[in-house]
């Protein structure tokens, strides 16, 4: 028996590696089964280079758990080492600068398998004592068996093992006992080594005999050596894609759309398969789904640094050895082949889908609504992504036709260009609610798309900026004349005061609605249009639909919504009520109508001598005279606002066509709807 001490000058090695060197313990199960996969591939890689003439026979890698023993054992029959190889591989820890290791790692203990091959070591991790029995597939090679309880401390001696390969022994810690419970082994195996490159098994297989479970003879392999992203992909079909994403998301109900089997050699090895799943909504939860490999060895499904964000999105399997991992192969670092790797995953992804538009255009369309958030995604976040997906990105128009950018634009420009050349895009959000708008727009000869996707106020945003000359404006945004003005509004029929007078009779009998504001407004919208139109700023609403998912916007989303209620002055029922309101009110109003004008021309002659003065010049005496002029001509108004409110308070229509406007938005309800509903009634009796 030989014994020794592992060569690394401190013996707070072991701490080190059980405390600092992986982010999560169960990451020693892959490392052990990494090793003897790599152990068996190089003794294969030797029997082709006729370096080694026996039989290669069983290569089947085992792992045994023995619960009673407290033991975990992984055995191989790869290349073995011999004694001296122990010494060089297992004791010699081979740290440049090892006094200072600790000292300089101890803050960023995930750097150091990035450069030191200290895999194995992550068995002490779980585990008291290790022992390693091996033998080297050389001839006439001894068996040996290396022991270790954690200390730097070792012990080599001669053992008995007939076969070539590696046996390690783990003999678990009281407080890892988790890792003694057969589901809690299974559960790592199918997490981490699912695809593995050599047959792994764990167990027996089961069969149900006599009322119960029993083991048979046959091993449990619980792994697929070949799977689909390794296989050529001409001999694969639709079925072999769908089966296999099935085998990585069982619990996965629809069906992925397309994918894309990444094939490539030059300037860095990879190969995958990427799924585009049904994106329904939440794009969180779609997250974390795409899964890294190494050599068909399970790395992460934390794939944001090789991955452009908006590719989170997918799901499948990218698989590459020239992707540079950390100490635990769990965090990615940055370098230049990363940045590759995402430029050319980009690329196919965009090629892939191009081709799909160009190749079956039908079939994209009627997969583009479960399509379209991730391509919106895409478009937003990653500039170049845009510059080629707008070739493919469909715009859908409420009667369910799909159209290219440069399509829709062809068919909208004659109709929908405003006076100063713009192109207007009108949309809706929800074709139910904002019905009657869009059967107005569509009465005016207009197309109206329908934009109801959580990323849609973004996407317009940024199109507005792409298509020249151009704007997106939901059709329920202004009166039908004025969504694209082709000309300059028409004047109004009445005056300046009866457009106030009815402005107010209106604004007046508004209903205190909760974060709601309602401004009234006149304009002549023609005798056939809508004697009243509630309408809310473009502008406003992107913006505080916007907010709602950009917390810097919060600002918005505090105020409240905006709208607009527009009188059209050239509507019979608002003339009507014109006359009606002028007719009642017309004695009560006369006089202080009168005072108002004297009160304005005194204040404005007052004002005119002001003006001619330096601020400076103006006496306390002037500035007392202006602010009661000020003051009088606002209590003149309030006075003349009183009358036209208790006017309108008692006029029925007033109140009907109001509450109709409201109604129409979604916006009258409880009470108020209770009351509309019995004013209705008596209108009909």
């Amino acid at each position: 028996m030989k014994k020794g001490q592992i060569g690394v000058t401190t013996e707070n090695i072991f701490p080190v590696i059980k405390k600092f060197l992986y982010s999560d313990h169960e990451i020693f199960l892959r490392e052990m089964v990494s090793n003897a996969v790599d152990a068996t591939q190089k003794l294969k890689t030797f029997a082709e280079r006729g370096e080694f003439k026996g039989d290669q026979g069983d290569l089947t890698i085992h792992i045994t758990l023995n619960a009673d023993q407290k033991t975990l054992t992984f055995s191989d029959r790869g290349i073995g080492m011999t004694e001296e190889e122990i010494e060089k591989y297992i004791n010699q820890i081979a740290f440049s600068g090892v006094n200072d290791f600790l000292e300089k790692y101890k803050d960023n203990a995930n750097a150091i398998i990035g450069h030191f091959g200290l895999g194995f070591y992550s068995a002490f991790m779980v585990s008291k004592k290790v022992e390693i029995i091996t033998r080297s597939y050389r001839d006439n090679a001894e068996a040996v068996k290396w022991t270790c309880d954690g200390s730097p401390e070792f012990t080599i001696e001669k053992a008995e093992k007939e076969d070539r390969g590696t046996d390690i022994v783990l003999y678990i810690d009281d407080d890892c006992k988790e890792f003694l419970e057969k589901s809690k082994i299974e559960q790592l195996l199918n997490k981490y080594c699912k695809f593995m490159a050599v047959p792994v098994a764990f167990g027996k297989k089961t069969e149900w005999k006599d009322g119960k479970s029993v083991e048979t003879d046959e091993d449990n392999i619980i792994n697929d050596a070949t799977p689909q992203w390794t296989v050529a992909p001409s001999t694969l079909t639709d079925d072999d894609y769908k089966k296999f994403y099935r085998t990585l998301y069982p619990m996965q109900m629809d069906e992925p759309l397309f994918w894309i089997h990444l094939n490539v050699d030059y300037p860095f090895h990879l190969t995958g398969i990427l799924y585009f799943p049904k994106i329904h909504s939440n794009i969180e939860l779609q997250r974390n789904k795409i899964q890294l490999y190494c050599n068909q060895v399970f790395v992460t499904d934390q794939v944001e640094g090789i991955v452009p964000e908006f590719l989170t999105l997918l799901h499948g399997v990218i698989d590459s050895p020239d992707i540079p991992l950390n100490v635990s192969r769990s965090y990615l670092q940055s370098d230049a082949n990363v940045k590759k790797i995402a430029t050319y995953i980009t690329k196919k992804v965009a090629d892939r889908l191009h081709n799909i538009f160009k190749d079956n255009r039908k079939e994209y369309e009627e997969k583009w609504d479960a399509l379209k958030l991730f391509i919106h995604y895409g478009m937003l976040a990653q500039e170049d992504f845009y510059d080629r997906a707008k070739d493919f990105a469909l715009l859908k128009d409420v009667e369910g036709k799909y159209y290219s950018y440069d399509e829709y634009q062809q068919l909208i420009k004659g109709e929908q260009t405003d006076k100063d050349g713009n192109l207007i895009f009108l949309y809706s959000t929800d074709k139910e609610a904002q019905y009657s708008y869009i059967k107005g727009a569509q009465e005016k000869g207009y197309s109206v798309l329908l934009l109801d996707g959580e990323l849609d106020t973004h996407l317009v945003s940024m199109l507005e900026q792409k298509i020249e000359k151009s704007r997106f404006i939901r059709v329920d945004a202004d009166t039908i004349d004025r969504l694209i003005p082709k000309q300059d509004e028409n004047k109004l029929s009445i005056s300046e005061e009866e457009s106030e007078n009815i402005r107010e009779a209106f604004q007046s009998q508004m209903p205190q609605l909760e974060k709601i504001d309602v401004h009234v407004d006149v304009k002549a919208l023609g005798e056939t249009a809508q004697p009243i139109v509630i309408t809310q700023s473009e502008y406003m609403r992107r913006m505080k639909d916007m907010s709602r998912l950009q917390s810097g916007m919060s600002f918005y989303s505090q105020m409240p919504d905006m709208f607009n209620l527009t009188l059209n002055a050239d509507h019979k029922l608002i003339k009507d009520i014109l006359a009606d309101e002028s007719k009642a009110c017309a004695e009560q109003l006369q006089p202080i109508v009168n005072e108002l004008k004297s009160l304005q021309a005194q204040k404005q002659a007052a004002q005119q001598i002001q003006d001619k003065k330096k601020p400076e010049e103006v006496t306390e005496d002037e500035k007392a005279e202006m602010k009661k002029y000020e003051d009088d001509i606002r209590q003149k108004q309030d006075n003349k606002n009183q009358i036209i409110a208790e006017y309108a308070q008692n006029n029925k229509n007033i109140h009907q066509l109001i509450d109709l406007a409201l109604l129409q938005n979604g916006m009258l309800k409880g009470e108020a709807l209770n009351n509309f509903v019995n004013r209705s009634i008596q209108l009909m009796q």
